[in-house]
């Protein structure tokens, strides 16, 4: 299903599209194309994203071909999602020791929608982070690599 989905191949493509999706939630899905649960939540992308076109935008990101990127946001655990309003990284509080992005497939689409209005109207508002609307039996559980350290 990803490739109903635009593709950002480069370092250069993302930061692009980073500075230049204005007054609209960008969404990055960081994963590989061959991947089953990257396959899952680009399922829900695709469906959710005319649906969400005016409050959202949604890019998949090639683990890959995008090593920098990968590095900066920790990426250890595929598909990760990163959220982005006016160029600046939105962070969500889903009850986990990570903020910074979504790791996992959503569980519904009800779920990725619910989450792109909630960080919508908090960025409008100026916040930089939001409580995560998804019930927490929807959100997968992993461990922190570093914890402990």
């Amino acid at each position: 299903m990803s490739f109903f989905l635009p593709k950002l191949t480069s370092k250069k493509d993302i930061d692009e599209v980073i500075k230049g999706v204005a007054e609209k939630v960008l969404v990055l899905r960081f994963g590989r194309d061959d991947d089953s649960v990257c396959l899952q939540i680009d399922e829900i992308l695709s469906k959710t994203a005319h649906d969400l076109s005016n409050m959202a935008s949604i890019y998949i990101v090639d683990v890959d071909k995008a090593p920098i990127y990968t590095r900066y946001f920790d990426i250890s655990y595929i598909p990760s999602t990163v959220f982005f309003f006016n160029g600046q990284h939105m962070k969500v509080d889903y009850g986990s020791p990570d903020h910074t992005k979504f790791v996992g497939s959503f569980k519904t689409k009800q779920d990725f929608i619910d989450l792109i209005e909630v960080i919508y109207r908090g960025a409008m508002r100026g916040k930089m982070i939001v409580q995560s609307p998804i019930d927490p039996k929807n959100i997968p559980k992993y461990d922190l690599l570093y914890h402990g350290i």
